[in-house]
């Protein structure tokens, strides 16, 4: 089940968009503004968002710049502007696709299957085992004893990247780089959160190994051997 996050102030459209998604088997989440849409963003999983540019207070463009800090799940701007100025914001923001008002319900659900079946695809369906923790590459799913641990998508890409590469070193900006996609700059508080969560996560269900160290100066690397499946 595909998890989507709609983000519009319209209850009309949200409505209409939420009813036909679940219709066809997503798992939809709402938010009618900026901030909230963020929250969601960093708290929960999901697999797209659906973003409506023309918002107040934090509009869609630049609520996809803040996403871009903290996530690379696909984005689909919603506008009644067939602009071509605002299709290149939207898409320099960091937007995946761009589908003008009024649109189809169908060609935007076919949107969201191309976008989040296309990033999917670039992954692998490799299983990374560690004994009983095992990283899931294809489902983006980290489990413990077979039961699945909540990872949001930039810990998990963290995660999944070191324990793909064990026992080599990775600077803070190599890191960045591949999860973030950009340049490290001002992002390195970012990256420590974002580690200091997998880590506590890790502590917990595996509290007598330590599979991420720190190397002083130099930056992290996984520790382990994995089986794959």
């Amino acid at each position: 089940m595909y998890r989507i996050l709609l983000v519009d102030d319209d209850p009309h459209i949200q409505t209409a968009n939420e009813a036909y998604l679940k219709k066809r088997g997503y798992q939809v989440y709402r938010a009618d503004d900026g901030l909230s849409a963020l929250t969601l963003t960093k708290t929960a999983e999901l697999d797209a968002i659906v973003l409506d540019v023309d918002m107040p207070g934090l509009d869609g463009v630049t609520l996809c710049r803040r996403i871009r800090e903290i996530s690379r799940v696909p984005v689909i701007f919603l506008s009644a502007y067939a602009k071509t100025d605002d299709r290149i914001r939207g898409l320099m923001a960091g937007g995946d696709d761009y589908l003008g008002k009024p649109y189809s319900l169908v060609e935007l659900e076919l949107r969201l299957r191309l976008r989040i079946q296309g990033r999917q695809s670039i992954l692998s369906s490799e299983i990374l085992c560690f004994d009983e923790l095992e990283i899931d590459l294809g489902l983006r799913e980290v489990r413990y004893d077979g039961e699945r641990i909540s990872f949001p998508p930039l810990e998990f890409e963290l995660l999944a990247f070191l324990a793909q590469n064990p026992g080599q070193v990775f600077s803070y900006e190599q890191l960045y780089d591949h999860v973030w996609k950009s340049p490290l700059n001002r992002g390195l508080h970012n990256m420590q959160v974002c580690m200091a969560r997998v880590r506590q996560k890790l502590k917990r269900i595996c509290p007598k190994r330590q599979y991420i160290e720190t190397i002083r100066q130099k930056g992290y690397l996984f520790r382990g051997e994995p089986e794959t499946r």
